[in-house]
């Protein structure tokens, strides 16, 4: 009987750790779903795209002049206007991180000057994974001038 009992709970066990790497693998999926759509949107000036990747209390908070800085949702997407993606913008998502109902990412947004970094933190919510809020950084590429060999 103990026999028994041991496989059922393996058995119970394994199918519970299964429906655990599901969750995660749709869950990571869709909050690369929210990403896309937050970074399409600011790639093309799209407040739409941007905006509904946020939840309403959503705000960006960033250090400049020796103080945090708060941005609200409302202030910040009126400041888009669309257009067409720049030749030398790209974005990559570094890592994501998911607990529960809770995640965080750390995304890269490069222009021809600047480096963005954002971290992301995510709710789970009725509506699917929403950027609840967004600190970021911004650094200047590093651009080094060449020297070129002369022609005998």
């Amino acid at each position: 009987m103990r026999k028994v009992f041991l496989f059922v709970s393996v058995i119970v066990l394994s199918l519970n750790v299964n429906g655990q790497v599901s969750d995660t693998t749709n869950d990571l999926a869709l909050i690369e779903k929210t990403i896309n759509l937050y970074l399409e949107g600011q790639a093309t000036g799209d407040s739409i795209k941007v905006g509904s990747s946020f939840h309403d209390t959503w705000q960006l908070k960033y250090f400049a002049d020796d103080k945090v800085n708060v941005v609200t949702k409302s202030k910040y997407i009126t400041g888009f206007q669309k257009h067409d993606r720049p030749k030398n913008w790209s974005a990559r998502t570094v890592f994501v991180d998911i607990t529960n109902n809770v995640a965080v990412a750390k995304v890269e947004i490069s222009t021809a000057t600047l480096l963005f970094v954002d971290y992301f933190h995510f709710i789970k919510t009725n509506q699917g994974w929403l950027i609840v809020d967004k600190i970021s950084a911004r650094t200047p590429h590093k651009t080094v001038e060449a020297t070129v060999a002369k022609a005998k």
